[in-house]
């Protein structure tokens, strides 16, 4: 009998023995728990610097679409404007001009100073003498309201404005009927120069008709 007991627990030793101590044990999860943690926190700042630079892709491909759309409604709106313009011209002999038309030239950069050409522009085409935004005379454009300034399609006309928010730029200051300084005039075309600036003072970027 004792015999079978001193067996029992000399087994019980040895299997005790073989295992490892119960203040390892703790030692080694924790130890795994702080290594778990660890990684959990790297790849969670991976995730975040993948998510960040797929932001910046997504936002840089979004500013490029748009800014390409912008330009390719730039060029569909001079060319129906310079189609109207033709039309005036048969109508009356000559483009629309007059002091702020033959005064800017297609050479000035600051699209801040395009304001008084373009409502010239504007009244021409549209038959909008008051530029109250109801036309009274024979029009030969309808001009919708995101095209002009100030938006919101109330309020007097004051430009007519790109797809980049600024006045286009519309000159005749090298037309030598309209400008009788026509040889000494800044310019491109001998009719009239219609043009945006696309948000650039390089004039290469510009969506122009020249």
């Amino acid at each position: 009998m004792s015999s079978e007991v001193e067996t029992s627990l000399n087994i019980s030793e040895i299997a005790r023995d073989s295992s490892t101590p119960l203040g390892m044990t703790k030692t080694v999860r924790y130890e795994t728990r702080a290594v778990l943690r660890a990684f959990t926190v790297i790849e969670l700042l991976v995730v975040i610097a993948i998510i960040i630079i797929l932001a910046s892709l997504i936002l840089s491909t979004v500013g490029y679409v748009q800014k390409k759309g912008a330009r390719s409604r730039a060029e569909t709106e001079i060319a129906a404007m310079s189609a109207a313009l033709e039309s005036y011209k048969a109508d009356n002999g000559i483009y629309p001009f007059d002091a702020n038309t033959n005064s800017l030239t297609a050479t000035n950069t600051d699209p801040g100073t395009y304001s008084a050409a373009s409502l010239s522009l504007y009244k021409a085409l549209s038959g909008d003498s008051d530029a109250d935004r109801a036309p009274d005379q024979k029009g030969y454009f309808v001009f919708r309201p995101n095209m002009l300034a100030p938006g919101g399609g109330t309020g007097n006309v004051t430009s007519i404005r790109d797809p980049f928010g600024n006045s286009y730029g519309y000159s005749t200051s090298k037309n030598p009927i309209a400008n009788p300084s026509a040889s000494t005039a800044s310019g491109y075309n001998p009719t009239f120069d219609l043009w945006s600036t696309a948000s650039s003072v390089d004039s290469n970027q510009w969506v122009k008709n020249w």
